[in-house]
């Protein structure tokens, strides 16, 4: 099912500021060449990471899941010159192309993928981190939310990606919905955070670390 209407949808995304053209050729190559483009985080979704990493100052970002680097990208752009986004990947066809990307762009400098599985990654990462973008396989969501949430200062965002999952988080049945819920469930009742789960896309969680 989708989330917004269709037409709502294009509405936003025509009246939404767009996104360089690096940005735009990059979404292009993945919906040409890629499996699974949908995973592309596009011009609604990645503006606001972009405007979430400006707006809160953040300057060392932590991305589980790079993809083809449209989100590294975008959260790059709004981040100081010396900020740093730590992004990681275990797809090597995947990193190979977003670090062709992140060549190309002024703001790839800022980008560094560990490559490899991510929780194996996050165990060799050192705290503080400003803001943790989560868009990797669903089923560790639990796992990636608590390990996030350790890496991140006091005031911090964690943002988790398609927590809606196209509406079956309503009558979650498979392993990776259960796991969705799980974390949605686990946020609304955490006492360490505030929270909005927006009707983004395939929704967003934003959360904020108290502190």
């Amino acid at each position: 099912m989708d989330i917004v209407d269709k037409d709502l949808e294009r509405y936003a995304f025509d009246h939404t500021s767009p996104e360089p053209d690096l940005l735009r050729r990059l979404s292009e190559e993945t919906h040409a060449k890629m499996q699974m483009p949908q995973m592309l985080t596009g011009r609604l979704e990645g503006r606001l990471l972009k405007l979430l990493a400006q707006t809160s100052g953040a300057k060392r970002i932590l991305e589980l899941g790079t993809f083809t680097g449209y989100s590294a990208l975008s959260m790059a752009e709004g981040i100081p010159e010396d900020g740093k986004v730590v992004t990681c990947e275990i797809d090597p066809v995947n990193a190979a192309m977003a670090q062709r990307y992140f060549d190309a762009s002024p703001h790839g400098r800022k980008i560094e993928i560990r490559l490899g599985p991510a929780l194996e990654t996050l165990e060799g990462l050192a705290a503080p981190f400003d803001m943790a973008f989560i868009d990797a396989d669903k089923e560790n969501y639990p796992a990636y939310y608590e390990k996030a949430l350790d890496l991140i200062r006091p005031g911090g965002l964690v943002l988790i990606d398609n927590t809606l999952w196209s509406g079956l988080v309503l009558k979650p049945h498979d392993r990776e919905t259960i796991a969705i819920d799980a974390v949605n469930r686990r946020i609304a009742g955490d006492e360490r955070v505030e929270n909005v789960l927006l009707t983004v896309r395939d929704g967003l969680q934003v959360v904020r670390k108290k502190g």
